[in-house]
């Protein structure tokens, strides 16, 4: 049986993740909106809103779930929306341009965030947008309101669809660097969602943090 929880859709809103976890009961909370004043990125990064944005947060009780839940949220998204990829390990891409980022905060609770550029005629070099014109004012309710009930029913199964992330990880088969001075080929995807790359000929998992894709 599906766990039931509650869905909150704002105008403009300090921040998702703040309202959800604040929201926080004996169900699940869901908040969804266009616009935060006070949003904030991986490693605590500044927010900008693009003229159609989605941000959106569940916030639950996890217990023990050692699950990647930044992974899960990227499946999620790539159900919702045609065109895009996930690299790992919390970024929505089209191309070679981040059009989302995947925020999970983890204390006693957790809250798992997306924010998505929705339509952005002049963004910032290397951010794009998913639509090329402007979809509309409603878009982020639907496209939210998708990507909570994927995440949400991912939460109530077993596991988690490593299968499905690999197959959508634009990050693969790619060379790449991270910090500090690391350099190799991302070759799988392990289990409990960490990185697989191979290092001069051994291989090794990278856990977290911020990978940069080398472009050929």
């Amino acid at each position: 049986m599906a766990t039931p929880y509650l869905q909150l859709r704002v105008d403009e809103v300090p921040s998702t993740q703040d309202r959800a976890l604040a929201e926080l009961g004996d169900l699940p909370v869901a908040v969804i909106a266009q616009r935060q004043s006070a949003g904030r990125g991986r490693g605590g990064a500044g927010w900008m809103n693009a003229p159609r944005a989605l941000a959106v947060s569940v916030a639950f009780h996890s217990g023990d779930d050692p699950r990647p839940f930044s992974l899960m949220a990227g499946v999620a998204a790539r159900r919702c929306l045609e065109g895009v990829t996930l690299k790992w390990p919390n970024d929505v891409m089209v191309g070679e341009l981040k059009v989302g980022g995947i925020l999970v905060e983890r204390t006693v609770d957790v809250v798992v965030g997306m924010g998505l550029n929705l339509w952005w005629p002049d963004p910032p070099e290397g951010v794009g947008a998913v639509y090329d014109e402007d979809p509309g004012p409603g878009m982020h309710r639907r496209i939210g309101g998708l990507w909570v009930a994927e995440l949400m029913a991912m939460l109530d199964a077993d596991g988690w669809p490593a299968g499905e992330y690999r197959n959508s990880c634009a990050t693969l088969g790619r060379d790449i660097s991270w910090e500090p001075e690391g350099s190799g080929r991302a070759v799988d995807i392990a289990a409990g969602g960490e990185l697989v790359v191979e290092v001069d000929g051994r291989r090794e998992t990278i856990t977290s943090g911020s990978i940069r894709h080398i472009r050929g």
